[in-house]
C-alpha cells in the first residue's frame, strides 16, 4: 500500500515538474528538510534515549499564471517521521490550492490557521520538545479551511481563516483572524508584531499578541496568550519570552514560557551552521506541567510533573 503511495507521489511530482517547466509563473519546487536528533526524554517516569524526527517534511509547491493579474498556486506537504517503527510514516501537513492577485490571496484546503501563522519566528524551539504548542493552545492545522490574506499596506497585512464545522476538530464553524506588521524574518523591518484571535476554533477562543525585534544583534521576542475552553468556560493566560544571538556560525538561543495552572517551561540551545542548508544543533528543555492522579478512594489529586529533554542533532534542508 505504502509502496504504491510512494510511486504515486514521485510520479505526480515528475509530471507536475514537466508541465510547470512550460507554463508555470513559478516553476514547481520540490523542497523539504530532515531534522533528526539523538535525544534523552524524561517525561516524568524515567529517561528513555531515542533517535527521533523533529517535523521532518517533504513537499512540492508552485504556481501558474492565469492572466497578467491572476495566478493559481498550490502546496502539497507531508511530514516524515523517521523514528517510526512502521514504514507508514507519512502524515499530512499543509495541502491547499488558491488564487492570488492584486486583491491578495485566497486558499482552500488543509492549512495553518491565521493565529498559528501570526506567531512568526518568535518560537526559538519550534518543532522541538520546547515548542510553544506544548503549553499554549492554538497551534492548529485544520483540514477544512478557507483562508484570505490581504496585500501588504505599508508593512501591515490582515488575514482570516474560516474553519468549517465539518472538520473533525470543529463542533461549529470557527474563525481565526490576525493583523500583522513587518517582516517575520526581520530582514526588511527591524520589528515584527501581530495580534490574533480565534473564535470557536478546535474548542477554544484565543487572544494572542506577538512581538519580535532586533537590538544590537540580539533577537528578542515575546508573546501573550489568553485561552478559553468553550465547553467549560475555563480561561487561563500565559506568556513567552525568547532570545537569540548569532556569533559567526553559532546561534545561541533561550526561551521561557509560563501558562497559568498548566505549567512552565524553559529551554536553552545552540545551532552551528555548516552551510546554508545544514546545521548541527543541541538543546535542553525543562518543563513542569500539572496533571491528576486518582487516590485510593477514587478522588482526583493535582500533581506536578517534571519533564526534561536533552538532544543533539542535525538538520539538512533541500
Amino acid at each position: 500500500m505504502m509502496n504504491a503511495f510512494y510511486k504515486t507521489l514521485v510520479a505526480s511530482a515528475i509530471t507536475a515538474a514537466t508541465l510547470s517547466t512550460a507554463h508555470a509563473a513559478e516553476p514547481l519546487e520540490v523542497y523539504g528538510k530532515l531534522n533528526v536528533s539523538v535525544q534523552s526524554n524524561d517525561s516524568g517516569d524515567g529517561s528513555v534515549t531515542e533517535v527521533q524526527s523533529n517535523a521532518s517534511r517533504f513537499g512540492v509547491k508552485g504556481g501558474f499564471e492565469l492572466s497578467d493579474s491572476l495566478e493559481a498556486f498550490y502546496t502539497i506537504e507531508y511530514q516524515v517521521d523517521t523514528g517510526k517503527d512502521s514504514s507508514n510514516n507519512f502524515t499530512a501537513r499543509n495541502q491547499f490550492v488558491g488564487l492570488k492577485g492584486n486583491f491578495g490571496s485566497f486558499a482552500v484546503g488543509r492549512n495553518d490557521t491565521m493565529l498559528k501563522q501570526s506567531q512568526g519566528k518568535v518560537d526559538q524551539f519550534n518543532d522541538y520538545s520546547g515548542d510553544l504548542g506544548k503549553l499554549f493552545k492554538g497551534e492548529n492545522r485544520l483540514a477544512q479551511t478557507a483562508t484570505y490574506l490581504s496585500p501588504k499596506f505599508s508593512d501591515f497585512q490582515f488575514g482570516v481563516t474560516y474553519a468549517a464545522e465539518g472538520d473533525d476538530k470543529q463542533e461549529d464553524d470557527g474563525f481565526s483572524i490576525a493583523a500583522m506588521y513587518g517582516d517575520s524574518g526581520l530582514k526588511k523591518t527591524p520589528v515584527y508584531a501581530s495580534v490574533a484571535y480565534d473564535s470557536e476554533v478546535a474548542g477554544y477562543d484565543i487572544v494572542r499578541g506577538t512581538v519580535q525585534g532586533k537590538i544590537g544583534g540580539v533577537v528578542l521576542g515575546g508573546m501573550y496568550q489568553q485561552e478559553e475552553e468553550i465547553d467549560s468556560g475555563d480561561s487561563i493566560d500565559g506568556y513567552l519570552l525568547s532570545a537569540a544571538y548569532k556569533i559567526q556560525q553559532v546561534t545561541l538561543k533561550a526561551q521561557y514560557q509560563d501558562m497559568e495552572d498548566k505549567g512552565d517551561s524553559w529551554s536553552i540551545g545552540a545551532d552551528y551552521s555548516l552551510g546554508k542548508p545544514t546545521k548541527l544543533f543541541a538543546f535542553y528543555t525543562d518543563r513542569t506541567s500539572m496533571g491528576t492522579v486518582e487516590d485510593d478512594e477514587g478522588n482526583d489529586l493535582d500533581i506536578s510533573i517534571d519533564e526534561s529533554y536533552f538532544a543533539v542533532g542535525i538538520e539538512h534542508k533541500f
